[in-house]
C-alpha cells in the first residue's frame, strides 16, 4: 500500500488502511552511515530510506544489507586458496 504519512506515494509494507503499522506510526530518518546510498530520498519531513523504516537498526550489527554505496569485502582473496595436495595429485593422475 502507498504511504500517506511521511513518504507520500512510496510503496510501504507497513501501511494499512488504518495508517502506518510500524512502531510509533512513523518511519525514522536516515543515519550518518546512509550518506551516499541510492535508497535514500528526501521528502518534506527530511531524508528517509525508501526500503527500511528504521535505518539505524540495519547498521547496528555492521554494514546495512540494503546499502548501495558500500560493497561487502570478499570472503577469501582469489588465487590464494589452500589446495589439498591429495586431491591435487588425484586430479593430475586422472588426466
Amino acid at each position: 500500500m502507498r504511504c500517506t504519512s511521511i513518504k507520500p506515494g512510496v510503496e510501504c509494507a507497513f501501511m494499512t488502511s488504518k495508517g502506518c503499522a510500524y512502531k510509533g506510526g512513523i518511519c525514522q530518518q536516515v543515519v550518518e552511515q546512509c550518506d551516499g546510498c541510492g535508497r535514500r530520498s528526501q521528502f518534506d519531513a527530511g531524508w528517509y530510506c525508501t526500503a527500511c523504516p528504521e535505518p539505524s537498526v540495519k547498521w547496528k550489527l555492521g554494514i546495512c544489507n540494503l546499502a548501495t554505496h558500500v560493497s561487502a569485502a570478499p570472503a577469501a582473496a582469489e588465487g590464494k586458496q589452500k589446495i589439498n595436495p591429495l586431491k591435487a595429485s588425484k586430479r593430475s593422475a586422472g588426466r
